[in-house]
C-alpha cells in the first residue's frame, strides 16, 4: 500500500502552545477520509502542518514518502492542492482568473501557458461545472459557484491529493451536495486522494469511507463510519449526549445531538 500522507509522531502547535499531540496516522493513496472533531480539536492545524503551512515542533510528516520539510513550496503544490474555508483574492478576478491561478504553479516564471495548459484549464472548469461562468467576477458569484471555482482552480494543478478544510461550511443544503458529489467523483473516477475537514457527521459518513475523529490535539479514533460515529466516543468528544441510527431505507449512519430536557418551573409560592 503506496501512502499519500504519513504522519510520524507529530506534535505541533502555535506560541509554544502544542495542538497536536504525537499523531500517528497514515492514509493511502487514492482514499477519501473526512477529519472530525470539535472546535480546537486541532483540525485545521494538521492541514497547516500536511501542506508546510506550519512546521511541527516534533514527529516526521510525508507527502507521497517525501519529507515536507525538505519541498519546495513550489514541488508541494505539485503534489497537494489546498482549498482553504475562505480563499483571499481580488474579487475582480474572474472565474478563468482564478483556475488560471491553479495553472500557473506548472509554468516558470514569465512563460504563456501552452495549448495543453488551456485545454486543463477548460477540463477543470468543465469538471466543477463552471464554464459558463468563467467570465464572472468572483463577487458575483453565489457560495456554491465559488465554491465550485476553487476546485476548478485545485484541479488545474494536477495534484495527486487535494486536502479541504470545511469545504461546505457555508452551503446551503444542495450546494453543499453538489460541492461534495463533485469531489467524491473527481476521488473515484481519477484516483485523487481527499482529506477534507468537516463538522458535518453525517455528510462524511455519507461520502468518505474512513474517519479520524481528533480530541485535544489526540487521535482518538480511526476508521469505517460504523466504527468512529459510535454514541460512546462521540458523546466523550463532544460533551452531549449522541444517538446514532441507520436510515431504515439506505442504511446510511444518521447522528443527531439530543437535547437536554428544560428543567422544570420552580412553582410558585
Amino acid at each position: 500500500m503506496n501512502l499519500a500522507f504519513e504522519f510520524e509522531g507529530v506534535t505541533a502547535g502555535y506560541n509554544r502552545s502544542a495542538v497536536l499531540r504525537d499523531i500517528h496516522c497514515g492514509i493511502a493513496e487514492g482514499e477519501m477520509v473526512a477529519l472530525l472533531g470539535p472546535n480546537g480539536a486541532g483540525k485545521s492545524t494538521l492541514l497547516r502542518v500536511l501542506t508546510g503551512l506550519l512546521e511541527p515542533c516534533a514527529g516526521q510528516v510525508r507527502l507521497f514518502g517525501q519529507d515536507v520539510r525538505r519541498l519546495q513550496a513550489l514541488d508541494r503544490a505539485r503534489l497537494i492542492a489546498l482549498v482553504p474555508q475562505e480563499l483571499k483574492t481580488p474579487m475582480a478576478y474572474s472565474v478563468a482568473d482564478l483556475v488560471f491561478m491553479g495553472r500557473a504553479i506548472r509554468l516558470r516564471a514569465w512563460q504563456a501557458p501552452t495549448a495543453r495548459d488551456l485545454q486543463i484549464i477548460e477540463r477543470a472548469m468543465a469538471y466543477t461545472d463552471v464554464s459558463e461562468l468563467r467570465d464572472r467576477p468572483l463577487d458575483a458569484l453565489s457560495g456554491g459557484e465559488k465554491q465550485r471555482a476553487v476546485i476548478a482552480m485545485a484541479l488545474a494543478q494536477e495534484p495527486r491529493a487535494i486536502v479541504m478544510d470545511e469545504p461546505t461550511t457555508h452551503l446551503d443544503l444542495n450546494h453543499a451536495l453538489e460541492v461534495m458529489t463533485i469531489v467524491e467523483r473527481l476521488n473515484r473516477e481519477q484516483g485523487v486522494t481527499v482529506l477534507m475537514t468537516s463538522h458535518d457527521l453525517n455528510q462524511a459518513a455519507e461520502f468518505c469511507r474512513r474517519l479520524l475523529l481528533l480530541d485535544h490535539g489526540a487521535l482518538v479514533a480511526d476508521g469505517a463510519p460504523a466504527e468512529v460515529l459510535r454514541e460512546d466516543v462521540l458523546g466523550t468528544v463532544y460533551h452531549c449526549a449522541i444517538r446514532v441510527r441507520r436510515e431504515p431505507d439506505s442504511g446510511a449512519l444518521l447522528v443527531r445531538p439530543e437535547r437536554r430536557p428544560r428543567p422544570a418551573p420552580v412553582p410558585r409560592s
